[in-house]
């Protein structure tokens, strides 16, 4: 699968099996968020692998009760080890950095034959909590990680589906300007 294949198949999914996730088919997903580009390649990210059903139920709660988070084999949740640093554009890198990792992340599980549905709703101070981060690590990201469950709108299992170029996205046009903001 190519790269606009893998961004063209990507859902948010919401079930999932029970079937685990492969050891091998984590470490590529994983791999692909530690391989992401960051400012001045700081690399400044924790990523969490939440396996244990009690753990990924608590991770449900602090996401406000989204029930797939535990339902899913595994939850990924994407840390800032230093917020601190501003880029010279004046923008904070670690929201940034993290969520080009989780990005590459998110596609090399499509490539996997794996579903995720990203995660911005949760309580920072409750995942914190769960998985003991400290508080000067920001919480950027969460999603659940596993196999799509069958019958499920969004299910890339088998990559069945035609990518259908444009589909619910703007055009281009409406969203791109040249040599100047229009």
């Amino acid at each position: 699968m190519d790269v606009l294949t893998a961004i063209g198949t990507r859902k948010s999914v919401r079930a999932y099996s029970d079937k685990p996730v492969e050891e091998e088919k984590l470490r590529k997903v994983l791999e692909a968020g530690r391989l992401a580009p960051s400012a001045k390649n700081r690399q400044e990210w924790k990523f969490v692998v939440a396996r244990d059903p009690g753990v990924r139920r608590r991770l449900a709660q602090a996401a406000h009760g989204q029930r797939f988070v535990e339902q899913a084999p595994v939850a990924l949740v994407a840390c800032a080890v230093e917020p601190k640093y501003v880029m010279p554009c004046g923008q904070p890198a670690y929201s940034i950095d993290v969520a080009i990792a989780v990005a590459f992340m998110v596609l090399e599980a499509t490539e996997q034959g794996l579903g995720t549905c990203w995660l911005g709703a949760f309580s920072e101070d409750e995942v914190r909590k769960v998985l003991g981060v400290p508080a000067e690590v920001r919480v950027v990201a969460m999603t659940p990680l596993g196999y799509p469950a069958e019958g499920v709108a969004g299910a890339v299992s088998g990559l069945k589906r035609m990518v259908v170029a444009g589909a619910n996205r703007k055009p281009l046009e409406e969203i791109v300007s040249y040599d100047k903001y229009q």
